[in-house]
C-alpha cells in the first residue's frame, strides 16, 4: 500500500533497498495518505468482491453482475475516503456497459492487469486445464477482453491452481505461461509483447543479476501494461522461491504499480507455500478471507 504508484527511487530513499514490513501511508501520497499500515488496496478488495461472487454463483461468474457489484465497491470506497479505484480499461469498460454495449464488447479494449490482479479466486476455484481458461476468460471478458489481458490472467490463475495442487513456485513458471498462450488466443488481438514469452524471459533475466530488482523496474517494466506487470510478478517470484513474504516485500519494492506486483506474486507463492508461510497479517477481518478461502476450495473439490 504506502508504495503504490511510487519510483523505485524513491521507495528506496524512504524504506531501503528492500521494504521490511507493513509501513502506514506516506503524508501527501496521491493514494494512501493516511492509511495505517497493513491496510490492503483495491487489488485485494477486487480478489474478494470476484471470489464471494463466484462462490454465490457456483462456480460461476455473470458478467453484467460483475460490472455492477464493481461500481458499487467504487462508490463505497470513495465514502472511505480512497480515490483512484479503478483503473482504465475497468473504467471504460463499465461506462460502456451502462450505456448498453453488451459484456464481451465493454471489455474489448482492455489490456491493463485489472484482470490479472484479481483473478486469484479463480485458480484456487478451478483446477489447471483448459476449464480454468474457460473460468478465466468469464471472469475478465466484461473489462478485459484483449488477449494480452486474458494471456496475464490466465497466467496468475494457472499458477495459483498449481500452487494449491503442490507445485513449488518454480514449477509454477511454465505452467503459467502454457496458460497465458492458450488464454491469448481467446481475446481480441492487440499489438503488445506476448506474454507466455515475457514470462520465461523474465524469471531467466533476473538469476545471477546483481541488482535484480533495479532490473525489473529498468527492463521487464512495472507499469499498469499487463506484459509489464505480470511477468514483473513471476520475475519477483523467482527471486523469492518459496517465501511468499518476501515475494510481497519484493514486489511493494520494485516502484511502479508495485501493489499489483506484489498482489499477483503473493498469491502465487501463498498458494504454493500455504498460510503460515506468512508471519504477519494485514487488516483483512473485513473481506473474511478465511472463509473465502474455504468455500472457493469447496468449489474446487465439489465438497
Amino acid at each position: 500500500m504506502p508504495t503504490e504508484s511510487t519510483p523505485r527511487a524513491e521507495i528506496v530513499e524512504r524504506y531501503g533497498v528492500l521494504v521490511d514490513r507493513f509501513h502506514p501511508g506516506a503524508p501527501g501520497h496521491p493514494l494512501a495518505a493516511g492509511l495505517p499500515a497493513g491496510s490492503v488496496t483495491d487489488d485485494t478488495e477486487q480478489a474478494a468482491l470476484l471470489g464471494w461472487l463466484m462462490v454465490e454463483s457456483g462456480g460461476r461468474v455473470d458478467p453484467r453482475e460483475l460490472g455492477r457489484r464493481l461500481v458499487a465497491w467504487e462508490a463505497t470506497m470513495r465514502e472511505r475516503g480512497q480515490v483512484g479505484l479503478l483503473g482504465p480499461s475497468t473504467k471504460r469498460a463499465l461506462a460502456a456497459l451502462a450505456a448498453g454495449a453488451a459484456p464481451e464488447e465493454a471489455g474489448r479494449s482492455g489490456t491493463t492487469n485489472g484482470a490479472a490482479m484479481r483473478i486469484a479466486p479463480v485458480g484456487v476455484a478451478v483446477p489447471v486445464g483448459d476449464g480454468l481458461v474457460d473460468r478465466v476468460v468469464e471472469a475478465s471478458l466484461v473489462t478485459h477482453g484483449t488477449g494480452v489481458a486474458l494471456a496475464g490472467a490466465a497466467a496468475v490463475a494457472a499458477a495459483v491452481s498449481a500452487g494449491i495442487d503442490g507445485a513449488t513456485v518454480r514449477e509454477t513458471f511454465d505452467v503459467a505461461a502454457d496458460a497465458a498462450e492458450r488464454a491469448a488466443e481467446r481475446g481480441r488481438w492487440v499489438a503488445a509483447a506476448d506474454v507466455a514469452a515475457r514470462i520465461r524471459w523474465a524469471t531467466k533475466l533476473v538469476r545471477g543479476e546483481r541488482e535484480p530488482v533495479e532490473t525489473i523496474a529498468t527492463l521487464v517494466g512495472t507499469g499498469l501494461a499487463t506484459q509489464e506487470s505480470v511477468p514483473a510478478a513471476f520475475a519477483v517470484l523467482a527471486l523469492a522461491g518459496d517465501d511468499p513474504w518476501l515475494a510481497c516485500r519484493l514486489g511493494a519494492s520494485v516502484g511502479g504499480d508495485c501493489d499489483t506486483i506484489a498482489a499477483m506474486a503473493g498469491a502465487v507463492a501463498g498458494a504454493c507455500c500455504g498460510v503460515d508461510a506468512l508471519p504477519v497479517r494485514a487488516n483483512v477481518e473485513h473481506l473474511d478471507l478465511d472463509g473465502l478461502a474455504d468455500a472457493l476450495l469447496a468449489l474446487r473439490t465439489g465438497s
